[in-house]
């Protein structure tokens, strides 16, 4: 069993998963959006484990950058696999973000949503 799915299939069960497995289904995740929609104009944060950069634009070099998107793990994998929306994230204070381009709605999700409870993983 993938990383990806043991992290998710522990979540959705109410368990946390060990530390080891959620920070490589995170890093995963969060690489494959970076490969999807590379760029620099915003910054995706989940700590403690990975941040990339994703989306063309104004690029930064130092500091802070001019969009960054900000949650923890659970809330990440769970956009990452479609059983969360960006929007409901944001209303409900799971994600915080700032700048013009801090919207990953369109970008999401990055794993086919689940079919009759299976989920599909990323090739």
């Amino acid at each position: 069993m993938t990383a990806l799915r043991l992290a998710v299939q522990t979540l959705d069960e109410g368990g946390a998963p060990a530390r080891a497995v959620l920070a490589t289904a995170v890093r995963y995740t969060l690489e494959e959006l970076a490969a999807r929609h590379p760029g620099g104009s915003v910054e995706v944060r989940v700590p403690p484990f990975a941040a990339v950069q994703v989306l063309q634009g104004p690029r930064h070099t130092r500091g802070t950058p001019p969009a960054v998107v900000e949650m923890d793990a659970p809330t990440w994998l769970a956009l990452a696999t479609g059983s969360l929306t960006f929007e409901q994230a944001r209303g409900d204070g799971r994600v915080r973000a700032s700048g013009q381009r801090a919207d990953l709605g369109g970008l999401l999700p990055l794993v086919a949503p689940p079919d009759a409870g299976a989920r599909t993983v990323l090739p």
